[in-house]
Protein backbone atom coordinates (compact mmCIF):
# COMPACT_ATOMS: atom_id res chain seq x y z
CA UNK A 1 0.00 0.00 0.00
CA UNK A 2 3.00 2.68 1.16
CA UNK A 3 4.55 2.12 -2.01
CA UNK A 4 1.26 2.56 -4.30
CA UNK A 5 0.32 6.02 -2.14
CA UNK A 6 4.38 7.14 -2.37
CA UNK A 7 4.04 7.04 -6.16
CA UNK A 8 0.82 8.84 -5.64
CA UNK A 9 2.07 11.06 -3.07
CA UNK A 10 4.92 11.66 -5.81
CA UNK A 11 2.33 12.37 -8.74
CA UNK A 12 0.68 14.96 -6.39
CA UNK A 13 3.80 16.89 -5.15
CA UNK A 14 5.51 17.42 -8.99
CA UNK A 15 1.82 18.25 -10.48
CA UNK A 16 0.89 20.61 -7.53
CA UNK A 17 3.99 22.55 -7.73
CA UNK A 18 4.20 22.81 -11.78
CA UNK A 19 0.96 23.86 -11.45
CA UNK A 20 1.71 26.72 -9.32
CA UNK A 21 4.59 28.05 -11.02
CA UNK A 22 2.65 27.27 -14.75
CA UNK A 23 -0.68 28.42 -14.14
CA UNK A 24 -0.24 31.59 -12.45
CA UNK A 25 1.98 32.63 -15.55
CA UNK A 26 -0.84 31.17 -17.63
CA UNK A 27 -3.61 33.18 -16.13
CA UNK A 28 -1.70 36.05 -16.40
CA UNK A 29 -0.79 36.51 -20.01
CA UNK A 30 -4.50 35.55 -20.64
CA UNK A 31 -5.74 38.23 -18.42
CA UNK A 32 -2.73 40.77 -18.48
CA UNK A 33 -4.96 43.72 -19.26
CA UNK A 34 -7.27 43.06 -16.32
CA UNK A 35 -4.24 43.17 -14.34
CA UNK A 36 -2.98 46.18 -15.21
CA UNK A 37 -6.04 47.62 -14.64
CA UNK A 38 -6.40 46.36 -11.34
CA UNK A 39 -3.19 47.86 -10.21
CA UNK A 40 -3.93 51.22 -11.94
CA UNK A 41 -7.02 51.64 -9.65
CA UNK A 42 -5.19 50.21 -6.31
CA UNK A 43 -1.96 52.33 -6.94
CA UNK A 44 -3.87 55.86 -8.29
CA UNK A 45 -4.07 57.61 -4.99
CA UNK A 46 -0.52 56.69 -4.15
CA UNK A 47 0.59 58.27 -7.61
CA UNK A 48 -1.29 61.40 -7.59
CA UNK A 49 0.24 61.77 -4.13
CA UNK A 50 3.88 61.45 -4.95
CA UNK A 51 3.24 63.32 -8.41
CA UNK A 52 1.64 66.49 -6.15
CA UNK A 53 5.05 66.34 -3.56
CA UNK A 54 6.70 67.17 -6.81
CA UNK A 55 4.45 69.47 -8.72
CA UNK A 56 4.48 71.68 -5.18
CA UNK A 57 8.44 71.85 -5.02
CA UNK A 58 10.38 73.83 -7.42
CA UNK A 59 12.36 71.98 -9.93
CA UNK A 60 15.53 72.15 -8.24
CA UNK A 61 14.23 71.06 -5.08
CA UNK A 62 13.03 67.40 -6.58
CA UNK A 63 15.72 65.97 -5.52
CA UNK A 64 15.77 66.67 -2.15
CA UNK A 65 11.83 65.30 -2.33
CA UNK A 66 12.94 62.43 -3.98
CA UNK A 67 14.94 61.64 -0.66
CA UNK A 68 12.23 62.56 1.34
CA UNK A 69 10.00 60.80 -0.50
CA UNK A 70 12.37 57.14 -0.59
CA UNK A 71 12.64 57.51 3.09
CA UNK A 72 8.67 57.90 3.75
CA UNK A 73 8.21 55.36 1.53
CA UNK A 74 10.48 52.70 2.61
CA UNK A 75 11.42 49.89 1.65
CA UNK A 76 9.43 50.75 -1.55
CA UNK A 77 12.24 52.53 -3.71
CA UNK A 78 11.06 56.45 -5.44
CA UNK A 79 13.66 57.21 -8.16
CA UNK A 80 13.59 60.65 -10.46
CA UNK A 81 14.18 60.07 -13.97
CA UNK A 82 14.10 61.80 -17.45
CA UNK A 83 12.17 59.84 -19.96
CA UNK A 84 14.69 58.83 -22.42
CA UNK A 85 17.18 57.82 -19.62
CA UNK A 86 14.79 55.16 -18.06
CA UNK A 87 14.77 52.64 -21.23
CA UNK A 88 10.68 52.91 -22.06
CA UNK A 89 8.95 50.80 -24.24
CA UNK A 90 7.54 52.72 -27.74
CA UNK A 91 4.25 51.61 -25.81
CA UNK A 92 5.12 52.77 -22.69
CA UNK A 93 6.62 55.56 -24.03
CA UNK A 94 3.24 56.42 -25.61
CA UNK A 95 1.51 56.20 -22.13
CA UNK A 96 3.26 58.42 -20.75
CA UNK A 97 2.77 60.65 -23.39
CA UNK A 98 -0.37 60.73 -22.94
CA UNK A 99 -0.05 61.42 -19.12
CA UNK A 100 -0.85 57.39 -18.08
CA UNK A 101 1.15 55.69 -15.40
CA UNK A 102 3.15 52.98 -16.81
CA UNK A 103 2.75 49.75 -14.68
CA UNK A 104 5.26 46.13 -14.65
CA UNK A 105 3.92 43.29 -13.05
CA UNK A 106 6.24 40.96 -11.07
CA UNK A 107 4.82 37.39 -9.88
CA UNK A 108 1.16 36.65 -9.49
CA UNK A 109 0.52 40.11 -11.04
CA UNK A 110 1.55 41.87 -8.27
CA UNK A 111 2.75 45.48 -9.46
CA UNK A 112 6.11 45.17 -9.25
CA UNK A 113 6.94 48.56 -10.78
CA UNK A 114 5.12 51.71 -11.66
CA UNK A 115 5.79 54.54 -13.30
CA UNK A 116 3.91 58.07 -13.19
CA UNK A 117 4.70 61.11 -15.64
CA UNK A 118 5.36 64.45 -14.02
CA UNK A 119 5.61 66.47 -16.87
CA UNK A 120 7.53 66.34 -20.31
CA UNK A 121 10.60 65.21 -19.61
CA UNK A 122 10.41 63.51 -15.68
CA UNK A 123 9.00 60.55 -14.39
CA UNK A 124 8.84 59.35 -11.04
CA UNK A 125 9.31 55.65 -10.79
CA UNK A 126 8.25 53.52 -7.71
CA UNK A 127 9.77 50.12 -7.10
CA UNK A 128 8.35 47.35 -4.86
CA UNK A 129 11.08 45.31 -3.68
CA UNK A 130 10.57 41.24 -3.84
CA UNK A 131 9.39 39.66 -0.75
CA UNK A 132 11.90 39.39 2.26
CA UNK A 133 13.70 35.37 2.67
CA UNK A 134 11.20 34.65 5.96
CA UNK A 135 8.00 36.04 3.97
CA UNK A 136 8.97 33.51 1.37
CA UNK A 137 9.45 30.68 3.17
CA UNK A 138 6.19 31.28 5.31
CA UNK A 139 4.57 31.45 1.83
CA UNK A 140 5.87 28.63 0.76
CA UNK A 141 5.59 26.57 3.81
CA UNK A 142 1.72 27.43 3.87
CA UNK A 143 1.85 25.39 0.66
CA UNK A 144 3.51 22.84 2.02
CA UNK A 145 1.36 22.60 4.88
CA UNK A 146 -1.57 22.60 2.10
CA UNK A 147 -0.05 19.51 0.38
CA UNK A 148 0.49 17.12 3.74
CA UNK A 149 -2.77 18.21 4.00
CA UNK A 150 -4.32 17.22 0.52
CA UNK A 151 -2.48 13.45 1.20
CA UNK A 152 -3.81 13.10 4.77
CA UNK A 153 -7.32 13.73 2.97
CA UNK A 154 -5.88 11.13 0.23
CA UNK A 155 -4.71 8.33 2.35
CA UNK A 156 -7.76 8.54 4.61
CA UNK A 157 -10.01 8.22 1.30
CA UNK A 158 -7.40 5.43 0.07
CA UNK A 159 -7.24 3.36 2.96
CA UNK A 160 -10.41 1.45 2.91
CA UNK A 161 -10.48 0.81 -0.94
CA UNK A 162 -6.75 -0.45 -0.45
CA UNK A 163 -8.34 -2.64 2.27
CA UNK A 164 -10.94 -3.97 -0.07
CA UNK A 165 -9.17 -4.56 -3.19
CA UNK A 166 -6.49 -6.20 -0.82
CA UNK A 167 -9.00 -8.34 0.25
CA UNK A 168 -10.15 -9.10 -3.13
CA UNK A 169 -6.47 -9.99 -4.07
CA UNK A 170 -6.25 -12.41 -1.19
CA UNK A 171 -9.17 -14.54 -2.22
CA UNK A 172 -8.28 -14.63 -5.85
CA UNK A 173 -5.14 -16.34 -4.26
CA UNK A 174 -7.00 -18.46 -2.18
CA UNK A 175 -9.07 -19.10 -5.18
CA UNK A 176 -6.15 -20.34 -7.42
CA UNK A 177 -4.65 -22.38 -4.98
CA UNK A 178 -7.69 -24.66 -4.74
CA UNK A 179 -9.42 -23.11 -1.59
CA UNK A 180 -13.09 -22.75 -3.83
CA UNK A 181 -14.83 -21.94 -0.53
CA UNK A 182 -13.14 -18.19 -0.35
CA UNK A 183 -15.17 -15.28 -0.70
CA UNK A 184 -14.14 -11.45 -0.39
CA UNK A 185 -16.87 -10.65 2.33
CA UNK A 186 -16.56 -7.34 0.98
CA UNK A 187 -19.62 -4.93 2.27
CA UNK A 188 -22.58 -3.99 -0.74
CA UNK A 189 -21.85 -0.18 0.39
CA UNK A 190 -17.98 -0.79 -0.32
CA UNK A 191 -17.47 1.50 -3.67
CA UNK A 192 -16.05 -1.73 -4.90
CA UNK A 193 -18.88 -3.76 -3.23
CA UNK A 194 -20.86 -4.57 -7.20
CA UNK A 195 -17.22 -5.71 -8.30
CA UNK A 196 -17.04 -8.24 -5.13
CA UNK A 197 -20.70 -9.21 -5.51
CA UNK A 198 -20.25 -10.25 -9.38
CA UNK A 199 -16.73 -12.07 -7.89
CA UNK A 200 -18.39 -14.43 -5.24
CA UNK A 201 -20.58 -15.16 -7.60
CA UNK A 202 -18.43 -16.37 -9.92
CA UNK A 203 -16.21 -18.16 -7.83
CA UNK A 204 -19.20 -19.83 -6.16
CA UNK A 205 -20.59 -20.86 -9.85
CA UNK A 206 -16.73 -21.93 -10.02
CA UNK A 207 -17.28 -24.43 -6.94
CA UNK A 208 -20.45 -25.59 -7.65
CA UNK A 209 -19.43 -26.48 -11.26
CA UNK A 210 -15.73 -28.48 -10.23
CA UNK A 211 -17.73 -29.96 -7.48
CA UNK A 212 -20.59 -31.18 -9.89
CA UNK A 213 -17.54 -32.25 -11.56
CA UNK A 214 -15.69 -33.82 -8.85
CA UNK A 215 -18.78 -35.82 -7.72
CA UNK A 216 -19.39 -36.70 -10.90
CA UNK A 217 -16.09 -38.44 -12.00
CA UNK A 218 -15.88 -40.14 -8.11
CA UNK A 219 -19.04 -41.63 -8.65
CA UNK A 220 -18.75 -43.12 -11.93
CA UNK A 221 -15.25 -44.23 -10.88
CA UNK A 222 -16.72 -46.20 -8.33
CA UNK A 223 -19.72 -47.42 -10.40
CA UNK A 224 -17.38 -48.50 -12.76
CA UNK A 225 -15.10 -50.86 -10.71
CA UNK A 226 -18.09 -53.07 -9.29
CA UNK A 227 -18.23 -54.52 -12.96
CA UNK A 228 -15.23 -54.37 -13.51
CA UNK A 229 -14.84 -56.55 -10.44
CA UNK A 230 -17.43 -58.97 -10.74
CA UNK A 231 -15.98 -59.31 -14.74
CA UNK A 232 -12.47 -60.19 -13.02
CA UNK A 233 -13.72 -62.44 -11.12
CA UNK A 234 -16.02 -64.31 -13.60
CA UNK A 235 -13.25 -64.53 -16.45
CA UNK A 236 -11.02 -65.91 -13.20
CA UNK A 237 -14.27 -68.76 -12.80
CA UNK A 238 -13.81 -69.33 -16.69
CA UNK A 239 -9.84 -69.87 -16.83
CA UNK A 240 -9.66 -71.99 -13.66
CA UNK A 241 -11.94 -74.64 -16.07
CA UNK A 242 -10.64 -77.15 -18.86
CA UNK A 243 -10.84 -74.88 -21.93
CA UNK A 244 -9.78 -74.88 -25.70
CA UNK A 245 -5.96 -72.45 -26.16
CA UNK A 246 -7.76 -70.28 -28.38
CA UNK A 247 -10.44 -69.77 -25.92
CA UNK A 248 -8.25 -69.51 -23.09
CA UNK A 249 -5.97 -66.75 -25.02
CA UNK A 250 -8.86 -65.23 -25.78
CA UNK A 251 -10.28 -64.99 -22.02
CA UNK A 252 -6.50 -63.90 -20.85
CA UNK A 253 -6.74 -61.22 -23.46
CA UNK A 254 -10.27 -60.13 -22.11
CA UNK A 255 -8.71 -60.30 -18.68
CA UNK A 256 -5.95 -57.81 -19.64
CA UNK A 257 -8.42 -55.58 -21.59
CA UNK A 258 -10.25 -54.90 -17.58
CA UNK A 259 -7.09 -55.07 -15.43
CA UNK A 260 -6.48 -51.69 -17.78
CA UNK A 261 -9.64 -50.23 -17.11
CA UNK A 262 -9.19 -50.68 -13.24
CA UNK A 263 -5.88 -49.35 -13.57
CA UNK A 264 -7.55 -46.27 -15.30
CA UNK A 265 -9.86 -45.98 -12.70
CA UNK A 266 -7.40 -45.86 -10.23
CA UNK A 267 -5.66 -43.28 -11.49
CA UNK A 268 -8.96 -41.30 -11.98
CA UNK A 269 -9.66 -41.57 -8.29
CA UNK A 270 -6.18 -40.55 -7.74
CA UNK A 271 -6.27 -37.56 -9.79
CA UNK A 272 -9.73 -36.47 -8.30
CA UNK A 273 -7.96 -36.84 -4.69
CA UNK A 274 -5.62 -34.56 -5.58
CA UNK A 275 -8.09 -31.76 -6.75
CA UNK A 276 -9.53 -31.69 -3.26
CA UNK A 277 -8.09 -28.85 -1.77
CA UNK A 278 -9.50 -30.45 1.86
CA UNK A 279 -6.92 -32.98 1.41
CA UNK A 280 -4.27 -30.58 2.90
CA UNK A 281 -0.72 -32.40 2.38
CA UNK A 282 1.31 -33.94 5.69
CA UNK A 283 4.53 -32.56 5.98
CA UNK A 284 6.99 -34.74 7.92
CA UNK A 285 10.71 -34.71 7.88
CA UNK A 286 12.20 -37.53 6.05
CA UNK A 287 15.78 -39.05 5.26
CA UNK A 288 16.46 -38.37 1.67
CA UNK A 289 18.27 -41.03 1.00
CA UNK A 290 16.58 -43.62 2.29
CA UNK A 291 13.24 -41.77 0.99
CA UNK A 292 14.84 -41.91 -2.65
CA UNK A 293 16.33 -45.39 -1.94
CA UNK A 294 12.48 -46.66 -1.50
CA UNK A 295 11.08 -45.22 -4.30
CA UNK A 296 13.93 -46.45 -6.45
CA UNK A 297 13.32 -49.92 -4.74
CA UNK A 298 9.54 -49.84 -5.73
CA UNK A 299 10.27 -49.05 -9.73
CA UNK A 300 13.42 -51.41 -9.67
CA UNK A 301 10.77 -54.45 -9.58
CA UNK A 302 8.76 -52.96 -12.47
CA UNK A 303 11.95 -53.07 -15.05
CA UNK A 304 11.43 -54.87 -17.86
CA UNK A 305 14.70 -53.78 -19.43
CA UNK A 306 17.49 -55.03 -17.20
CA UNK A 307 20.21 -53.43 -19.19
CA UNK A 308 18.67 -50.12 -17.81
CA UNK A 309 20.64 -48.50 -15.00
CA UNK A 310 19.44 -45.80 -12.61
CA UNK A 311 22.30 -43.89 -11.33
CA UNK A 312 21.33 -41.35 -7.92
CA UNK A 313 23.29 -38.16 -7.15
CA UNK A 314 22.81 -36.90 -4.34
CA UNK A 315 24.02 -33.21 -2.86
CA UNK A 316 22.17 -32.53 0.03
CA UNK A 317 23.46 -29.87 2.58
CA UNK A 318 21.33 -31.52 5.14
CA UNK A 319 20.38 -34.93 5.91
CA UNK A 320 16.23 -34.43 6.83
CA UNK A 321 13.69 -32.45 4.71
CA UNK A 322 10.48 -31.67 5.18
CA UNK A 323 7.55 -33.05 2.62
CA UNK A 324 4.44 -35.52 2.10
CA UNK A 325 6.11 -38.55 1.54
CA UNK A 326 3.21 -40.34 -0.54
CA UNK A 327 2.68 -37.53 -2.41
CA UNK A 328 6.42 -37.23 -3.17
CA UNK A 329 6.68 -40.87 -3.93
CA UNK A 330 3.82 -40.64 -5.92
CA UNK A 331 5.53 -38.11 -8.14
CA UNK A 332 8.67 -39.76 -8.48
CA UNK A 333 7.40 -43.20 -9.14
CA UNK A 334 5.29 -41.62 -11.87
CA UNK A 335 8.08 -39.79 -13.13
CA UNK A 336 10.51 -42.71 -13.13
CA UNK A 337 8.18 -45.05 -14.81
CA UNK A 338 7.78 -42.46 -17.72
CA UNK A 339 11.69 -42.17 -17.48
CA UNK A 340 11.46 -46.00 -18.44
CA UNK A 341 9.26 -46.02 -20.94
CA UNK A 342 11.21 -43.84 -23.24
CA UNK A 343 14.92 -44.25 -22.04
CA UNK A 344 17.65 -46.15 -24.01
CA UNK A 345 19.81 -47.35 -21.41
CA UNK A 346 20.31 -44.87 -18.30
CA UNK A 347 18.36 -43.26 -15.77
CA UNK A 348 19.83 -40.38 -13.80
CA UNK A 349 18.28 -39.35 -10.34
CA UNK A 350 19.64 -35.95 -8.91
CA UNK A 351 18.75 -34.63 -5.51
CA UNK A 352 19.52 -31.10 -4.23
CA UNK A 353 19.07 -29.22 -0.80
CA UNK A 354 19.41 -25.36 -0.76
CA UNK A 355 17.96 -22.96 2.34
CA UNK A 356 15.54 -21.94 0.26
CA UNK A 357 14.28 -25.67 -1.23
CA UNK A 358 14.66 -29.14 -2.43
CA UNK A 359 15.58 -29.53 -6.43
CA UNK A 360 15.21 -33.08 -7.70
CA UNK A 361 15.53 -34.13 -11.01
CA UNK A 362 15.07 -37.65 -13.11
CA UNK A 363 17.07 -37.65 -16.35
CA UNK A 364 16.64 -39.91 -19.11
CA UNK A 365 18.93 -40.74 -22.40
CA UNK A 366 15.65 -41.00 -25.05
CA UNK A 367 14.70 -39.03 -28.06
CA UNK A 368 13.31 -36.07 -25.82
CA UNK A 369 10.41 -34.16 -25.43
CA UNK A 370 9.59 -30.85 -27.95
CA UNK A 371 10.01 -27.73 -26.61
CA UNK A 372 6.33 -26.78 -27.94
CA UNK A 373 5.00 -30.28 -25.84
CA UNK A 374 6.67 -29.46 -22.62
CA UNK A 375 4.44 -27.94 -21.13
CA UNK A 376 0.85 -29.82 -22.92
CA UNK A 377 2.45 -33.03 -21.33
CA UNK A 378 1.47 -32.26 -18.18
CA UNK A 379 -2.37 -32.20 -19.05
CA UNK A 380 -4.79 -34.89 -18.49
CA UNK A 381 -4.71 -37.36 -21.20
CA UNK A 382 -2.53 -35.66 -23.02
CA UNK A 383 0.16 -38.48 -24.82
CA UNK A 384 2.88 -36.97 -27.38
CA UNK A 385 2.33 -38.67 -31.17
CA UNK A 386 4.75 -41.03 -30.52
CA UNK A 387 3.16 -42.33 -27.52
CA UNK A 388 -0.59 -43.28 -28.71
CA UNK A 389 -0.34 -46.71 -27.81
CA UNK A 390 -1.49 -47.42 -24.88
CA UNK A 391 1.75 -50.46 -24.08
CA UNK A 392 4.10 -47.57 -23.70
CA UNK A 393 2.31 -44.23 -23.11
CA UNK A 394 0.24 -45.29 -20.42
CA UNK A 395 -3.12 -43.67 -20.05
CA UNK A 396 -1.96 -39.56 -20.15
CA UNK A 397 -2.54 -39.17 -16.37
CA UNK A 398 0.73 -40.11 -14.65
CA UNK A 399 2.70 -36.22 -15.43
CA UNK A 400 -0.94 -34.20 -14.41
CA UNK A 401 -1.17 -36.55 -11.12
CA UNK A 402 2.74 -35.77 -10.04
CA UNK A 403 2.20 -31.99 -11.30
CA UNK A 404 -0.84 -32.15 -8.74
CA UNK A 405 1.06 -34.23 -6.18
CA UNK A 406 3.71 -31.48 -6.00
CA UNK A 407 1.44 -28.39 -6.39
CA UNK A 408 -0.50 -29.53 -3.07
CA UNK A 409 2.96 -28.92 -1.81
CA UNK A 410 3.53 -25.43 -3.27
CA UNK A 411 5.76 -27.00 -5.30
CA UNK A 412 6.59 -27.21 -9.03
CA UNK A 413 6.78 -29.31 -12.15
CA UNK A 414 8.54 -28.96 -15.35
CA UNK A 415 9.98 -30.59 -18.24
CA UNK A 416 13.25 -29.52 -19.39
CA UNK A 417 16.09 -30.84 -22.02
CA UNK A 418 18.31 -33.22 -20.25
CA UNK A 419 22.39 -33.19 -20.30
CA UNK A 420 22.02 -37.00 -21.37
CA UNK A 421 19.93 -36.23 -24.89
CA UNK A 422 16.35 -36.97 -23.58
CA UNK A 423 14.01 -35.19 -21.06
CA UNK A 424 14.78 -34.07 -17.88
CA UNK A 425 11.51 -33.54 -15.45
CA UNK A 426 12.69 -30.98 -12.55
CA UNK A 427 11.40 -30.88 -9.13
CA UNK A 428 10.99 -27.77 -7.04
CA UNK A 429 9.87 -28.49 -2.91
CA UNK A 430 10.28 -24.73 -1.26
CA UNK A 431 10.99 -25.15 2.65
CA UNK A 432 8.17 -24.72 5.12
CA UNK A 433 8.96 -21.80 7.34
Amino acid sequence: MFRVLLRLSLIIIITYSAAIFLIPKLVIQLFEHRYLDYNVEQSRGMQKLIVKQYLRAPVERWSQVTEQLDRDFAPLKVQLLLRQDARYTPAEALQLAQGKPVIRLGEWGWMEEVSSPINDQFVVKLTIPPDSLDMNLLYWSMNVLIGIALLACLLVWLRPHWRDLERLKSTATQLGRGNLSARTGIAPSSNIGSLASVFDTMAGDIEHLLNQQRDLLNAVSHELRTPLTRLDFGLALALSEDLPDASRERLQSLVAHIRELDELVLELLSYSRLQNPAQLPERVEVVLDEFIDSVLGSVDDELENPEIVIDVALDCAVERFSLDPRLTARALQNLLRNATRYCEKRIQVGVKVCPKGCEIWVDDDGIGIPLDQRERIFEPFYRLDRSRDRATGGFGLGLAISRRALEAQGGTLTAQASPLGGARFRVWLPCVA
